[in-house]
């Protein structure tokens, strides 16, 4: 499922390859991870529920 997807890292990342970041993916739904482990844990959010947390951010 989200091999296919693409991924944008955050901006607020440190810059480095070696900096703590999470990684978006925006399509049906929006899918967060960890940017230094792509195989890992993955966080879905409804499109409605990831507006709701940018508005607040």
């Amino acid at each position: 499922m989200t091999e296919d997807r693409a991924w944008r890292k955050s901006s607020h990342s440190g810059g480095s390859e070696d900096s703590a970041c999470v990684e978006v993916s925006l399509a049906h739904n929006a899918l967060v991870r960890d940017s230094k482990n792509a195989a890992g844990e993955v966080l879905t959010f409804s499109t409605s529920a990831w507006h709701a947390f940018l508005r607040r951010s």
